[in-house]
């Protein structure tokens, strides 16, 4: 018998809302024997729940029925952990449109959220299968059923007869419904990674007897910082390592094992991961060398070792990262290479970087700034800076998110949670221009597409604190851990030396901040001249810079005492050029560890007042309000989507971007191609008088001099056509439209799948000029009212569609019209790698869109941050 076949999209690796992983996928004929096995584990109440009777067992029939369905009408998915079932869903249609729905939880995974998931990838799958309602028949008593039926989000009623509660579910995607499924994958994702960075005990797995060893080093580093749990070295011979009884294998430890820190060569991982899963660890950090980093047999290795990690309930940090680290004294972690931790402090530290881990937790100890956790997740095979976040964004103990990124995994999840995080926390990121490290398969690659200015501005419009290099996030992170934000650029500057508070104010003027003059105190000045110095300034400035620099080493511990003094709940930021130190260090501290209120010192003006023009624009960002996409009317993202999937394959391809711009109710200005003179005219004829013909190629499009304007009769258009086929080439193809409403300004907007940040909107003038000099903006989609705004104002052309030079003022709230709808299609579907409408005429009615061209991306590309939960 033919097996039916379903989409590979239906499987999906899931986080469970206790941080533990599962597989969902449809159910196979293959099943019936786990099934059985399913069945046997499940309480008598829970099986009087699913059926409304007893039922011991499921007889042969039953189980092929259960396990034998189409894909289509009849759909199951089933939850699996390690080789076991643990859940089950499934819907039967019963009328078009319209599908019975039920689920089954093992008893001791129930709580863990796994029908919560199930019914979200049910639901989805339900849906491609035109399926827009789910009725459930439920006991009164199964009041847990009940509530996750309830709790989805969806539109949902009941009613009672005979004795059963029947409900009914509206599939149709609400607000709601999306919310319910962000909320719970951040929790469930945050819980994931506090498992990985808070574990009660820790085995190290290939910790050598011989001292600089790889293992040896994770377990020194576990000792030394006096981690509060029971550490456990595994070597298959000896009987204690670093003085710690060992044991020959994961399996042999006595006690639970929550965390494992491998450190074996990369062909053995695999077996050691199987222990890991048999034994019942949660979480992985694999420091171990040799996978995607190599090529493509270890990028083969990687993935096998991440599918059965996640199979089994394993988040996995790594490979060939550093560790990871928790400075909570409740925890005191340390599983990492490096034996430099610093202090317990208030920022969070994400670094892809293996390599530079060590190298950056020296740096942050020698300023004394302090971190709350860190993690090096080297090849980024499954945990990344975006499981990071989610978890930082809850933490108590960080107020501020470092990330040193060469890649980003799922780029659209990223600027979602970066424009969520950063009103609550800031986000320091230093993005370098690519990678050596093994990106899995479905990772976004590095950024490459967007000039460097607009990934700035990207990164600026989601909140996003961008720097240069990893000074520059030291400098502004100490500043934001320690001080409160600025009201406004004016700053004042105090201090002993004449020529620092020069060069200070002249930095200020560079980077767009307002300096006050100077207050030169002298070269002798001590603690009560700086006291009062500040507290006559403070007043009347947003921001203060101290300089404190006498000739000869002075009394710098009064004059640090002092500064503290007068700058206390002052409300306003405090920073310091101090006698040649860095950090919040001896003078310039709150307590015996950095806390709020500590004054952050740079070593010049020109650091201080770079980290404070980034934190005053951080300050003006969070002042604007978080705008809500608007609602638009003509869309039919329905149509908009059989479109792209009747049109997805193997590699990219083009799609008629007429068809898909009307389904968001943009209109092409209709053409024709011809390629004989003839064929012009009779295309003028259909399309109405007077035309314009021009070159149909992309390429062919961009010479100067391949239009036509203003045709009016046949003559013209044959002379024009003869002229244009000599200009281009014998076999040119031509295209005849229709005249477009006149004046009007050119223009080019469009959208694309960037690596970095997903959908991002674009526009620039169509001018010749501006074309060459790339004057483009770039925003995130979807636009709010305020980001089309901001985006048709960011050209430095855009002084011509304002009235300026001359010109007049053209529909700009038109042009912001069209480009929310260009933002709404952008967000909908992922599967557009780029749509380009140029030109885009502007006039002072109305935009016109002459000409669009859609290319869609291979259904392997990128997965979309949409849809049920899944993980990479």
């Amino acid at each position: 018998m033919e097996v039916a076949q379903y989409p590979a999209h239906w499987e999906a690796d899931v986080v469970l809302s206790d941080g533990g992983t599962a597989h969902v996928r449809p159910i196979r004929p293959a099943d019936a024997d786990r099934l059985r096995s399913f069945y046997s584990r499940l309480s008598a109440e829970s099986i009087y729940f699913r059926f409304f009777g007893p039922r011991p067992r499921l007889s042969d029939r039953e189980i092929t029925w259960f396990t034998n369905v189409d894909y289509v009408d009849r759909v199951a998915l089933i939850a699996t952990i390690g080789t076991e079932m643990v859940g089950v869903i499934r819907y039967d249609r019963i009328e078009p449109g319209e599908a019975e729905v039920a689920f089954l939880v093992e008893d001791a995974h129930q709580g863990r959220g796994v029908a919560s998931v199930l019914l979200e990838h049910l639901a989805a799958t339900a849906r491609e299968r035109g399926i827009a309602r789910f009725v459930a028949d439920v006991l009164p008593a199964n009041q847990k059923m009940m509530a996750v039926l309830k709790q989805v989000g969806y539109t949902a009623q009941s009613s009672f007869a005979d004795g059963v509660v029947r409900m009914t579910l509206d599939l149709t995607p609400t607000e709601t419904a999306q919310e319910v499924t962000a909320s719970r994958e951040h929790r469930a994702e945050s819980r994931s990674i506090e498992r990985l960075l808070s574990p009660g005990s820790v085995a190290v797995v290939g910790a050598g007897r011989e001292p600089g060893g790889v293992g040896q080093t994770v377990l020194r580093n576990l000792l030394g910082a006096d981690f509060t749990g029971p550490v456990y070295p595994v070597h298959r011979e000896a009987r204690a390592v670093a003085g710690v009884r060992a044991y020959p294998s994961v399996t042999d430890i006595d006690g639970e094992v929550d965390l494992a820190v491998l450190a074996v060569p990369a062909d053995g991982v695999i077996d050691v991961v199987k222990e890991c899963a048999e034994k019942g660890v949660r979480g992985l950090i694999v420091v171990s060398s040799g996978f995607g980093e190599t090529g493509p047999e270890g990028r083969a290795r990687q993935d096998e070792m991440v599918r059965i990690a996640r199979a089994y309930g394993l988040r996995v940090v790594g490979p060939n990262c550093l560790g990871v680290a928790n400075t909570d004294p409740s925890v005191r972690l340390n599983a990492t290479l490096a034996a430099t931790l610093p202090e317990r402090g208030r920022v969070g530290f994400f670094s892809q970087s293996g390599a530079l881990g060590t190298a950056l937790l020296q740096r942050v100890a020698q300023r004394g700034m302090g971190i709350s956790s860190f993690v090096s997740a080297g090849n980024r095979a499954d945990v990344s800076g975006n499981d990071l976040l989610q978890y930082w964004e809850e933490d108590p103990q960080t107020d501020v998110i470092l990330l040193y990124l060469e890649s980003l995994g799922n780029p659209r999840k990223f600027a979602r949670l970066a424009r969520r995080i950063s009103r609550r926390k800031p986000i320091v990121v230093v993005k370098s221009g690519g990678t050596t490290q093994g990106v899995p398969t479905g990772h976004a690659a590095p950024v490459l597409g967007l000039p460097d200015t607009a990934l700035s501005a990207l990164f600026e419009q989601a909140g996003v604190i961008r720097v240069d290099d990893l000074i520059q996030q030291f400098d502004v992170a100490q500043l934001l851990a320690y001080q409160p934000l600025p009201a406004g650029p004016r700053v004042g500057l105090v201090g002993n030396s004449d020529a620092m508070a020069l060069l200070a104010a002249d930095a200020c003027v560079r980077v767009g901040l307002a300096p006050r003059p100077p207050v030169d105190l002298g070269a002798r000045a001590g603690a009560a001249e700086f006291g009062a110095a500040l507290a006559s300034v403070l007043p009347d400035v947003d921001a203060v810079v101290a300089i404190y620099m006498p000739p000869i080493p002075g009394n710098a511990e009064e004059v640090g005492a002092e500064l503290l003094r007068a700058s206390r709940d002052c409300g306003k930021p405090v920073l310091a050029i101090f006698e040649g130190k860095i950090g919040m260090l001896g003078e310039l501290r709150v307590g015996a560890t950095p806390e709020r209120g500590s004054i952050p010192s740079y070593t010049a003006p020109e650091e201080a007042v770079r980290a404070l023009a980034h934190v005053v624009r951080h300050a003006r960002w969070l002042e604007q309000p978080a705008g809500v996409p608007e609602e638009i009317e003509s869309v039919d993202t329905g149509a908009a989507r059989s479109l792209v999937l009747a049109a997805l394959g193997d590699a990219p391809a083009e799609i008629d971007a007429s068809q898909l711009l009307a389904c968001y109710g943009v209109e092409v200005w209709p053409s024709e191609t011809v390629t004989s003179p003839q064929e012009a005219v009779d295309a003028a004829t259909r399309l109405g008088w007077p035309v314009v013909l021009k070159a149909a190629g992309a390429e062919a499009a961009k010479r100067a001099g391949t239009v036509r304007l203003g045709l009016s009769g046949p003559d013209g258009v044959r002379d024009a056509y003869a002229d244009l086929t000599r200009q281009l080439e014998p076999e040119a193809v031509l295209t005849v439209q229709r005249m477009a409403p006149q004046p009007a300004v050119p223009t080019v907007a469009g959208v694309m799948e960037d690596p970095a940040f997903g959908a991002v909107v674009s526009f620039g003038l169509g001018e010749i000029t501006a074309r060459l000099l790339r004057d483009e903006a770039y925003r995130l989609a979807p636009l709010t009212r305020e980001d089309a705004a901001a985006l048709v104002r960011s050209p430095r052309a855009a002084p011509l569609l304002l009235g300026e030079y001359g010109y007049p003022p053209v529909a700009v709230e038109a042009l912001e019209d069209l480009l929310i709808r260009l933002g709404r299609l952008a967000d909908d579907l992922p599967e557009v790698a780029r749509l380009t409408l140029d030109p885009v005429l502007v006039g002072e009615s109305g935009v016109t869109v002459l000409g669009a061209r859609a290319v869609l991306r291979s259904h392997r590309g990128p997965r979309p941050d949409g849809g049920p939960r899944r993980l990479g």
